[in-house]
């Protein structure tokens, strides 16, 4: 069994690292075309094959409701950064593709935000890295 000081200590920890690392990362979005949630939304989307994804893989990877998923897209295809078709597969979907301006967007916020979050996690080894990986992946179950 678990020691349960041991586990709320760790996970305090984990929360706090987290928390403060995601806030010093939140500086890379000052002043860009993108906030944060729309960079996570072009982020599965850019990676997705034909630069598409359906609407509810996108909200699986987010960290916000699945209204607040929609309502974002559908502030990103009124700037002209995704576009919004019914899924062929599923009438009751959608299916959201990068524009280029979008994914034009994102590769630029990408190469500044990759090397922000390779500077924050140069604090550990690449051994680290792989533990560290493992153990999140662990933690959720994969």
């Amino acid at each position: 069994m678990t020691d349960r000081q041991l586990a709320v200590e760790a996970w305090e920890s984990l929360f706090r690292a987290q928390h403060e690392l995601f806030t010093s990362m939140a500086r890379d979005f000052e002043a860009t075309a993108l906030s944060q949630a729309e960079y996570d939304v072009l982020l599965t989307v850019t990676r997705a094959p034909d630069m598409s994804a359906r609407l509810r893989d996108v909200t699986a990877k987010m960290l916000i409701s699945q209204p607040s998923v929609s309502r974002l897209v559908d502030r990103m295809v009124a700037r002209g950064l995704v576009t919004k078709a019914a899924d062929p597969l599923d009438r009751r979907g959608a299916v959201i593709t990068a524009t280029d301006a979008g994914a034009r967007a994102f590769r630029q916020l990408a190469t500044v935000h990759g090397r922000s979050i390779a500077e924050h996690m140069s604090r550990l080894t690449d051994d680290e890295l792989r533990a560290l990986l493992e153990l999140t992946d662990k933690l959720r179950g994969k």
